[in-house]
Formats: C-alpha cells, structure tokens, sequence
C-alpha cells in the first residue's frame, strides 16, 4: 500500500526538478548515461533521468521510508523503467558500488551529509573520467532556517544565538531521544565557506556555482544583502554547482 502523503511529495519534488534544472542551466544529456542518485529520496530525480533516456539509475539513500516508497511507486507507477531504475539503502563511504557512472546528481542533500570532503572523493572516483555531478542543496545550516525545523528553535536564526549544549539538551529532554551533536539530527552543520572551501580542496573542475538560486521576491533581497561581506554567511541559502572529473 503506498501512502498518499508520499505520493503527493513525490509529486511535489518531480514539479520542483524543473527549478533544480533551470538554477543548473539545463539537464544533462542523459541518454544512453549510467547514473547515480545520491539521495534519492522518494526517488522524483531518478524517475525523471530514466524517463530522458538514461540506460540505468541507481538511486542511494539513507533513510528506509522514501526508499520503501521509491521502490514501491516503481513497482506500481513506473513498470516500464524497471530495468533501468534501482533503488537502495546504501552507505557511500562504507559499501561498495560495482560500477562508475557518467553522472551524478544529488538534490537537497549535501546540506545533510557529513564527512562531505570524503563524499566528494568517492563521488569523484565512480565517476568515469569527463563525467559531471550536478548538485543543488539548501537551506544551508547558517541561514536563518538552516536547522530546517528540527532544533525546535521557532525565531530566525535562533539554532545560531542559543547554545548547541543546550539545544541538545532541551532535545533530549523534550523529545525523550538521546543526540550527542547537532549532526544527529541529520544537519551536517557546515557553514557557507566551510562548503566552498571543500569544493575547492576535491579533485572536482567546478564548472558552475551559483548561490542564492530563487525566483522568489523575498530571496531576492536576501540575496542583495548577502553581497555584504559581514552578512554573506548568513544570508546565503543555497548552493547550485556543477563538477567535472
């Protein structure tokens, strides 16, 4: 039984690739590509690379409920591509994948991956060579809903002024769950340069980067006092880029 909850974000996501394509420049040629999904999630983007040609996807993922979904909607919805389309639970830096790709995508999720430099490494090394990673990700951890909700903190930019010990703790207490970090709420914590300086250490050519990618009136302003270079970490979203092997 598939829930309709799921059906409807997966719905959502597949009308929000439009955005994460147009803030990219365009899709890729995926015709004929092999290609890998890191955070596939419900499995929207993946569908979608199959669906433009590509001979075969695998969609990774941490978490066992998109997944769950993901498999069962291509089961259901999308018999046809089958044979091109996987999904899994797999952990990138401690399980193997079998194979390289010509590309990689991943959509909303480096802002919830740690240990990103050795990420990238690995992302680096399944890629054949002349291969791309198209990536999209935000709201990064120091704007003013980078905690996306799960700090419990309520005002902007409050997971920044209130302690991480006592975020933590109040978390503990409240929830009656035990976290060490905030990482363990799935943040990876980085911060606007911290990200740009592991893209610029990886082995990646970066052959676009954009920040701040939205139509919306409000984003444009932030965007407008991020050029201040005090306000810049603060008031940077999201990252958009493209990487070359």
């Amino acid at each position: 039984m598939i829930n309709q909850k799921d059906v409807s974000y997966f719905n959502f996501q597949s009308i929000e690739n439009t955005k994460f394509w147009k803030r990219l420049g365009d899709k890729p040629n995926f015709k004929e590509k092999s290609v890998l999904d890191f955070g596939c999630g419900h499995g929207a983007l993946s569908i979608e690379a199959a669906e433009l040609g590509a001979k075969e996807v695998t969609g990774i993922d941490l978490e066992d409920e998109p997944l769950d979904f993901a498999n069962k909607n291509l089961e259901k919805n999308y018999t046809k591509l089958k044979k091109n389309v996987e999904f899994k639970k797999l952990d990138i830096l401690n399980e193997k994948l079998s194979k390289k790709f010509d590309i990689i995508i991943s959509k909303d999720t480096f802002e919830h991956t740690v240990n990103l430099d050795k990420v990238l490494k690995k992302m680096y090394a399944l890629l054949h060579v002349g291969g791309r990673a198209y990536v999209g990700f935000g709201p990064l951890y120091n704007f003013y809903n980078g905690d996306h909700g799960r700090t419990g903190m309520i005002l902007p930019w409050m997971h920044l002024i209130v302690s991480e010990k006592l975020i933590i703790n109040r978390i503990n207490k409240k929830k009656n769950i035990k976290i060490n970090r905030i990482q363990d709420l799935g943040l990876s914590k980085y911060s606007l340069q911290e990200y740009e300086n592991i893209l610029k250490e990886s082995n990646f050519k970066i052959k676009l980067y954009k920040t701040n990618q939205s139509n919306h009136p409000v984003a444009k302003i932030f965007n407008l006092v991020s050029k201040i270079k005090i306000f810049k970490e603060y008031f940077t979203y999201n990252i958009y880029c493209i990487l070359e092997k």
